[in-house]
């Protein structure tokens, strides 16, 4: 089955919301996550597509985490598991809507061509508490990280033009082991299995980033608090 590009994203950040609102999910926030359908052939470089932004550069943005790609049968699921219609391509903020490659399909270091350009996995995105106050689910990043549903990242080896409709050509997999789905359950794991941890720190074609903090985990032998990244600003003060 082949895997195609269905759809390219793209967007700069906004800011939507009230400040006044008692409301956590309804206060005032900016972001990029708001993207809108690219037509016709776009230019990928080597920190995103043309035309695209990030507001909080610390945790978006940059080489490592140049392309955000969701798989589109991950849509149908949520759509059913959540009963908003609403959340639709687009909807989680990714760049690249793919159709025939999900989490348990997809490993770190697979590098694809696709149009002109040529692009590697790099990382799992690690969900925020941003699609939750999007759609007013305050729970989502949870549910995203739990299910495993999470999208990942590409770096871009070779910059270039996509469009709608190409298709993804396998170029190399060097560690088909380490699938996105294989990944998430390691790092988001209740009980943390430290071995594998270490195991996946070592992956050469993870995102340096990444690794070291995964590195740093096994060295402290320490879970992570998620609460902030998973909730943030979405609870009450």
């Amino acid at each position: 089955m082949s895997i195609f590009l269905r759809e390219v994203f793209a967007g700069l950040p906004k800011t939507v919301g009230r400040k006044e609102s008692k409301n956590p999910m309804e206060r005032e926030w900016t972001s990029a996550i708001f993207k809108e359908p690219v037509q016709g052939p776009v230019r990928v470089g080597k920190t995103g597509v043309a035309g695209d932004g990030q507001w909080d550069t610390e945790h978006h943005g940059g080489p490592e985490k140049a392309v955000f790609a969701y798989a589109f049968e991950n849509y149908t699921y949520w759509q059913k598991e959540l009963g908003i219609s609403e959340i639709t391509s687009g909807g989680m903020g990714e760049n690249l809507v793919m159709e025939h490659l999900t989490e348990e399909m997809i490993s770190i270091g697979d590098t694809f061509q696709i149009g002109e350009a040529v692009v590697q996995v790099s990382q799992p995105r690690q969900p925020c508490w941003k699609p939750a106050r999007r759609f007013n689910v305050k729970t989502l990043a949870l549910l995203l990280q739990n299910t495993g549903r999470t999208g990942w990242y590409f770096r871009v080896l070779k910059e270039g033009y996509i469009e709608n409709g190409q298709t993804f050509t396998l170029v190399d997999r060097s560690y088909p082991q380490w699938t996105i789905q294989k990944c998430n359950q390691v790092i988001h794991a209740k009980e943390q299995n430290f071995e594998d941890i270490y195991e996946l720190s070592q992956c050469e074609l993870l995102a340096p980033g990444m690794r070291e903090t995964l590195a740093k985990r096994v060295e402290r032998l320490e879970t992570p608090d998620i609460r902030n990244r998973v909730f943030g600003p979405n609870e009450l003060d």
